[in-house]
């Protein structure tokens, strides 16, 4: 391997080093077949050991319950916006909080099926902070409530979740998933799309409570939901209904095995992910040339966005940093300035090379 660069990307974002070299070391022949690894048929015993395995380390890392069910699923987190609403909005009306764009989009989509109620929202302050859960008027009526738990372009985090009885708790997790310890009991359903925390693009994870599945939207009959949007149908193929995205399944599970055997669990996972947050949050809580908007007890530990005084400047800065091996700087289009993205396979090297950079920068423009 050459020296690698540090990839701040929002996603797909930094894999590994140990995961990539197992990666690299099957790809031409998975323990002992002729095959190569990417080339394995889904139907062959090779594949089916690989996907149970997966979820089985999966359920591990995650603490997953036995009356959860995990599904591997095409279309990414968006295909999850519809699938929720056609497979769990039985009453018609679910609430949604919108804490950033992909909340927004979840529930654009829900509307589509039925009442997609906006209990709370933070777009007043631009999505700074993360309204009070505990405040909100939920509808009694509602499906479920659904929130996108960690706001990859906003920089927010949940630090409480809804906890209403007998409405269940869905919430998009892809950009924060696996860093940290997760109680799954505390929600009906969690989705993610891998690419941010677990493997390359290209699938989606769906973790559902047994009692959730064989329903409908409400007005939409279990059998006209398309196959393919169909928990029950999926589930119970062990997402095997159609061939499924294999390699990602394969990656997820290297992934597994490095955060179980590696890093020894999402506790430890999540000392380091706090120890590289702090670096890089005191750093610019303690200079006055980089701004970052996210009211402090709402910031996110994955995503952390920051401005310097003037749009011309954030663009340099970018420049800069790319010539320097700090890639993939520039922030969502929605809010300008700069984000770092620094998932699980941020190594605390490239955190602390970006704030010496921060500082060259500001030094030399101040």
């Amino acid at each position: 391997f050459m020296a690698r660069v540090y990839n701040f990307s929002a996603g797909p974002s930094m894999l590994p080093e140990p995961v990539l070299r197992n990666a690299q070391a099957e790809l031409l022949a998975y323990h002992g077949s002729v095959q190569r690894g990417r080339e394995l048929s889904h139907r062959s015993s090779w594949f089916e050991e690989i996907l149970a395995s997966t979820e089985a380390a999966m359920r591990r890392v995650l603490g997953v319950p036995d009356n959860y069910r995990i599904g591997f699923f095409q279309g990414g987190a968006t295909q999850q916006f519809a699938m929720v609403p056609l497979n769990l909005m039985t009453t018609g009306t679910a609430d949604y909080l919108v804490t950033g764009n992909f909340s927004k989009k979840a529930a654009e989509e829900a509307a589509k099926f039925g009442t997609a109620r906006i209990a709370a929202s933070s777009k007043d302050r631009n999505f700074t902070y993360i309204p009070d859960v505990k405040a909100v008027e939920y509808d009694p009526n509602a499906s479920y409530i659904h929130i996108c738990q960690n706001n990859t372009i906003f920089g927010t985090t949940y630090v409480e979740l809804p906890q209403v009885e007998g409405i269940p708790l869905v919430a998009d997790v892809s950009s924060m998933i696996f860093s940290e310890p997760t109680d799954v009991t505390r929600y009906g359903c969690l989705y993610f799309g891998v690419q941010k925390n677990v493997a390359p693009a290209g699938m989606a994870v769906a973790i559902l409570r047994e009692d959730l599945l064989g329903r409908s939207a409400k007005g939409i009959p279990a059998e006209k939901i398309p196959t393919m949007m169909n928990y029950t149908t999926l589930l119970k193929a062990d997402s095997m209904y159609n061939t499924p995205p294999c390699w990602c399944i394969y990656m997820t599970g290297l992934m597994m095995d490095y955060l179980e055997h590696e890093i020894g669990g999402l506790a430890q996972m999540q000392q380091i992910n706090q120890a590289k947050a702090k670096v890089l949050y005191d750093y610019l809580d303690g200079q006055s040339f980089f701004k970052n908007p996210v009211e402090p007890r709402y910031r996110s530990r994955m995503n952390v966005t920051f401005t310097s005084p003037t749009p011309e400047l954030d663009k340099e800065f970018c420049a800069e940093a790319a010539k320097a091996g700090l890639l993939n700087l520039k922030g969502h289009r929605l809010v300008g300035g700069m984000r770092a993205s620094i998932y699980n396979a941020m190594p605390p090297q490239g955190v602390e090379a970006l704030v010496a950079f921060m500082e060259k920068f500001r030094r030399a423009h101040a």
